[in-house]
């Protein structure tokens, strides 16, 4: 039976997964809906619909017009707003969470609590706040630095840390100066971050190589968060710094959180704290990462459509199998990202010219468009990152260095990047940073 696949999102991420549907085996034929118009999704895509992916019902009357068979949701806002529980009452199968499963993410409250309440490995020190004033005296006699979240969605970018990023004063005064009242408080973590994405589905917990993503704005890791700078895998599962034990230690994490919803289906994403006594949750997300997802479905291998199929008809999802390669991914972002992005900059990218310098490289490149708006006139830069070129060799060496020689002949007049992420001496202060936490 030919599929046809509605993907809900606009940015790299949804592009990524549009590619995947579009390489699959099994035939697909592939709807898209946004906001915004993503032109390497509309490439792909039989047709893309304009209209707010926060509005189940919009989505809803696109799926049935174009009588979709399966949805993949790409970004968190929709799984919030109930877009998935509209499509099934609609019997229209998604492969993602429903709302009060995506809460796992959507509520970082909920998140600490529920991983409490069930004994979730990998947890920390926390305490929540439905007060700011509250909050602030908290984090004002903490023993100790913190890091600050409201309890809601950010878009990657509402975290302060102290100690790292921000004094506690200005901890205090960024939350003072905020439009929250609820607030989760945690016990700053000091380690080396990585994620390990998994699909689920029934008894399944099926997960993808670990990646390390680059979240500071700037080169060194400096500046304030953003949704994600760049990141990059190894040809194995586990990144450089890592051993077998770590990656089995967070996959009993995951494992123990998906036996703990239930009913959960989709991605679960988790974000990792390797630290000096073990491994800690920062997060966990109910969806691809991005720019992860622009790491790990370029090497997968399994058929993307078939394990949507796998989990809509309850049979055991097809085993994972990824190509033994290395991925660097770099973003483009718009100049003053994230703090006071400059939008509707017009972007020229010479995707041909890419092409060929790829071909001089002992590997290959992807382009991923992100949150950019095609227009009749061409591409336009929105107040998020723009573009993503993804590297895939056999070593991160190899794969950063096509990455950035396509990205410099792609064009990134008038963006930001940060062209340090997957380089030789970043990669091995990672290394040098584990080794110090383990004492060897």
């Amino acid at each position: 039976m030919s599929e046809t696949v509605l993907l809900v999102g606009g940015g790299g991420r949804e592009h990524a997964i549009a590619r995947a549907v579009d390489e699959a085996e099994e035939p697909a034929t592939l709807y898209a809906c946004a906001s915004n118009r993503n032109p390497g999704i509309a490439r792909l895509a039989e047709d893309f619909e304009t209209l707010d992916e926060n509005d189940p019902d919009a989505v809803v009357d696109y799926a049935l017009e174009v009588g979709a068979t399966l949805a993949a949701i790409g970004p968190e806002s929709p799984l919030q707003a109930g877009v998935v529980d509209a499509l099934e009452d609609a019997d229209v199968y998604a492969f993602a969470p429903r709302e009060d499963d995506a809460r796992i993410e959507t509520d970082k409250a909920f998140q600490r609590e529920f991983m409490e309440a069930n004994e979730i490995p990998g947890r920390i020190d926390y305490a929540t706040f439905e007060d700011v004033d509250a909050a602030c005296a908290y984090v004002e006699e903490y023993d100790g630095d913190v890091a600050v979240k409201p309890v809601g969605l950010t878009g990657g970018k509402g975290v302060r840390v102290t100690g790292d990023q921000v004094t506690t004063e200005e901890a205090v005064e960024y939350m003072r100066d905020s439009d929250w009242d609820d607030w989760v408080v945690e016990e700053r973590l000091v380690g080396e971050e990585f994620t390990i994405q998994a699909f689920v589905a029934g008894d399944d917990v099926l997960v993808t190589p670990a990646v390390q993503d680059h979240k500071r704005a700037y080169e060194g890791d400096e500046g304030p968060n953003t949704g994600g700078m760049g990141s990059y895998t190894d040809a194995s599962f586990q990144l450089p710094f890592m051993t077998e034990a770590d990656s089995f230690e967070a996959l009993q994490i995951l494992e123990a959180t998906v036996d703990a919803l239930e009913d959960y289906r989709g991605i679960l994403y988790g974000q990792f704290m390797l630290t000096a006594d073990g491994i800690k949750v920062v997060e966990f997300n109910a969806r691809f990462g991005d720019p992860e997802a622009m790491n790990t479905l370029p090497v997968l291998e399994t058929d993307y459509v078939e394990v949507m199929q796998a989990a809509r008809d309850g049979r055991p999802l097809p085993e994972l199998e990824f190509a033994n390669e290395a991925t660097v991914c770099k973003y483009a972002a718009p100049e003053g990202y994230p703090v006071d992005p400059e939008a509707g900059t017009k972007v020229t990218v010479d995707e041909a010219g890419a092409r060929e310098v790829a071909e001089g490289y002992d590997g290959d490149a992807l382009l991923f468009y992100a949150s950019v708006d095609e227009r009749d006139d061409g591409i336009y830069t929105t107040t998020s990152r723009a573009f993503a070129v993804v590297g895939i060799a056999d070593t991160i060496a190899d794969a950063e260095a096509v990455a950035e020689a396509v990205l410099d002949e792609a064009g990134d007049e008038g963006l930001h990047v940060r062209h340090d992420v997957g380089k030789a001496d970043l990669v091995q202060s990672r290394i040098d940073h584990v080794e110090d936490l383990r004492g060897d």
